[in-house]
C-alpha cells in the first residue's frame, strides 16, 4: 500500500510551479481523491504540444473545455474542432447542478459559471462563419491527400503548382485547377512544359480531373477559394480573455480527410506566416486537433514527414498544438515523441488487440512508485485521467491519476435561437459569408489560349489573302492561253484565210504562167 504523504509530496514538487499555470484537478491514489495533491500544467509548457486520449464518453471534450476555458482566461486564444457540435455551450456559463457541486467539494475548490468569447466557423457555411482556403494554400501534398492520389499523380500535382508559382497563375479554386490540368495536358501548354518540367500523361490527368469532379460533386468544393480565411483572425481578445474559436463540422462529419487536411492547412500558413518567438511565459495560440486519427490515416510519407516538421518547428512560433484522439497510438511515434502533455482518459481492453495497445501505452508514460498504470488505465472513471507533463524545467513530471475540476461554462449545445444570435453578431461571420471571384488562373488561361486563337486566326487570314494576292498577280502577268489579238483573230479568220489563198494562186499563177488557158495555148503551140 503506498503512503499518501509521500504521494502528496511528490504530487506537489513535480505540480508546483511559480508562474501561471492551467488547473487540471486533484491527484487520485487509491481511488481517494487528495485535494491537496493539485495538478497543473505550467501556463509556458502549453506551446510544448500534447495529447488527450480515452475511450468514448470517458470525458476527453469536457477535458478540451477545462483547457480552452483556462487559456482564455489567461489571455490565450484556441482554435479547435467542433466534432458534433455541442462545444457551442462555451459561449454561455454552465447551470450549477448537484453532480458538478460534488466534484468541486471534493477538489476543495470554489466554482463560478462562466461564458467565454466564441466564434464558430464552418466549412459549409451553414452553421458558421464560413471558412475557406485557396488552392495555394493548400498546396501539392495536402491537396493530394484530399484527392487520395498515388506517388505519380501526386507528383503531377506538384507539376501543376511549379508551373503556376513560375508563371504567376494564382491557384485560388478547383476551376483554377482543372484549367490548368487541361492547358499543360492537352493544350498548347503541353509542348511548353515537356522539357523543363517533363510530360503529363492524358491517363494521370484524367484521373486526377475525376478525383476533382467527384469532390465538387460532393457539395464541398466551395471551402477553395476567396476570400480565405485570414489567420490573424485567430490570434482575437475580447475584454483581455482569448477568443475560442469553433470549427462546426457536424454537417461534413462523413467527410473526414477533408475537415482534417484543412486544419493542417491553417497549421501551415500558421507556421509560415508567424515570426520566430522563442521561449515564450505562455502561448500566442493552442491548436487542437481532435479526430488526429483521421489525420494519420492512410498518410503518404510525404505527408506525414511535413507533419512532423510543424510540430517539430511551430513551437519556436508560440504555437502549442494538442491532438485529441481513442488511443495514443493513433498519433505516429514521431510526431507522439514531440508531445510534453499527456492527458489520458481510460482505455478499454475487450480484445486481445486492445490488450496489446494497453500494454504499449502504458510503456510511454514515465514509471511510477505509486501506479501500475495498465491497470490505472483501464480503472479511471469518467473524469478523471492519467497525466504527465513538463515542469518549468522541460522534465517530465509524475504520472499520477488525476480527478478533473468540471467545466465552467455549459456542457453541451447553446439552443439554435442563442446560435443564430451569436452568429448575427459576429463581424467574422459577416466578413467570410460572401463569396469572391478576382481574376486568376482560369481567366488568365482562357485569355492567353483566346489570345493565342485570334493570333493564329489572324496569321492564316493574312497567309490566306497574301496566296490569293499572288496568285491574282502571276495570273495578270502571264497571257491567257484561249484570248487572241485583234489582228490574230483577222488573220485565222476563214474569209482572211480563202482571200490570202486565193491571192496567193494568183500571184504564183503571174509568176509562172501557170493558168489553165496558157497552158492549153503553149500545148497547141509545141505539139
Amino acid at each position: 500500500m503506498a503512503d499518501p504523504k509521500l504521494y502528496i509530496e511528490k504530487i506537489k514538487a513535480s505540480y508546483t510551479a511559480p508562474g501561471e499555470h492551467i488547473y487540471l484537478g486533484a491527484g487520485v491514489l487509491e481511488n481517494t481523491i487528495h485535494a491537496e495533491a493539485a495538478v497543473s500544467i505550467p501556463l509556458r509548457m502549453m506551446n510544448r504540444h500534447g495529447l488527450v486520449a480515452g475511450a468514448t464518453g470517458t470525458g476527453k471534450t469536457r477535458t478540451l473545455q477545462v483547457l480552452v476555458e483556462a487559456l482564455s482566461d489567461a489571455g490565450v486564444p484556441s482554435f479547435l474542432l467542433d466534432v458534433k457540435g455541442d462545444l457551442s455551450g462555451i459561449a454561455a456559463q454552465a447551470v450549477v447542478n448537484p453532480k458538478i457541486e460534488e466534484r468541486v467539494k471534493a477538489l476543495g475548490k470554489t466554482y463560478t459559471p462562466t461564458g467565454f468569447p466564441v466564434e464558430i466557423y464552418s466549412l459549409s457555411g451553414k452553421t458558421g462563419g464560413q471558412m475557406r482556403a485557396t488552392v495555394t494554400e493548400f498546396g501539392p501534398i495536402l491537396l493530394s491527400k484530399i484527392f487520395d492520389l498515388n506517388d505519380t499523380q501526386t507528383g503531377v500535382m506538384s507539376v501543376l503548382f511549379k508551373y503556376a508559382d513560375d508563371n504567376k497563375l494564382p491557384l485560388l479554386n478547383l476551376e483554377d485547377l482543372k484549367k490548368l490540368l487541361n492547358y499543360l495536358s492537352e493544350g498548347e501548354g503541353a509542348a511548353e512544359i515537356k522539357e523543363s518540367y517533363g510530360k503529363i500523361s492524358t491517363a494521370t490527368s484524367g484521373t486526377i480531373l475525376r478525383k476533382i469532379v467527384a469532390l465538387e460533386q460532393q457539395g464541398v468544393a466551395h471551402i477553395f477559394g476567396e476570400t480565405s480565411f485570414d489567420i490573424d483572425d485567430l490570434f482575437e481578445k475580447v475584454d483581455g480573455k482569448g477568443v475560442i474559436s469553433l470549427l462546426n463540422i457536424q454537417d461534413v462529419q462523413d467527410k473526414p480527410v477533408l475537415y482534417s487536411t484543412f486544419l493542417l492547412s491553417l497549421l501551415v500558413e500558421i507556421y509560415q506566416t508567424l515570426p520566430e518567438a522563442g521561449d515564450l511565459d505562455k502561448p500566442k495560440l493552442v491548436f487542437f486537433f481532435d479526430e488526429a486519427h483521421l489525420l494519420f490515416k492512410d498518410s503518404s510519407k510525404a505527408f506525414l514527414e511535413q507533419i512532423e516538421q510543424i510540430i517539430r518547428l511551430i513551437r519556436s512560433k508560440g504555437v502549442g498544438v494538442f491532438f485529441c484522439s481513442q488511443s495514443p497510438l493513433d498519433v505516429p511515434d514521431s510526431v507522439l515523441g514531440q508531445l510534453g502533455t499527456r492527458v489520458q482518459h481510460a482505455l478499454r481492453a475487450f480484445t486481445p488487440d486492445d490488450a496489446d495497445n494497453l500494454k504499449k501505452t502504458a510503456r510511454t508514460y514515465p514509471r511510477s512508485e505509486f501506479y501500475e498504470i495498465d491497470r490505472v488505465l483501464t480503472s479511471l472513471g469518467i473524469g478523471q485521467a492519467l497525466v504527465t507533463t513538463l515542469s518549468e524545467k522541460g522534465i517530465p513530471t509524475e504520472a499520477t491519476a488525476v480527478h478533473l475540476f468540471p467545466p465552467r461554462s455549459v456542457m453541451g449545445p447553446l439552443t439554435a435561437e442563442a446560435h443564430q444570435q451569436l452568429l448575427n453578431a459576429s463581424d467574422l461571420y459577416k466578413k467570410y459569408k460572401d463569396t469572391v471571384d478576382p481574376e486568376s488562373a482560369y481567366e488568365m488561361l482562357t485569355q492567353r489560349v483566346n489570345a493565342r486563337m485570334e493570333e493564329a486566326e489572324k496569321e492564316a487570314a493574312e497567309k490566306a489573302q497574301q496566296e490569293a494576292a499572288q496568285k491574282e498577280a502571276a495570273a495578270e502577268a502571264k497571257p491567257r492561253r484561249n484570248e487572241k489579238s485583234t489582228l490574230e483573230k483577222v488573220v485565222s479568220s476563214p474569209v482572211t484565210q480563202q482571200f490570202g489563198k486565193s491571192l496567193v494562186r494568183g500571184l504564183m499563177g503571174m509568176l509562172f504562167g501557170s493558168s489553165t488557158s496558157g497552158r492549153k495555148k503553149k500545148k497547141g503551140l509545141f505539139s
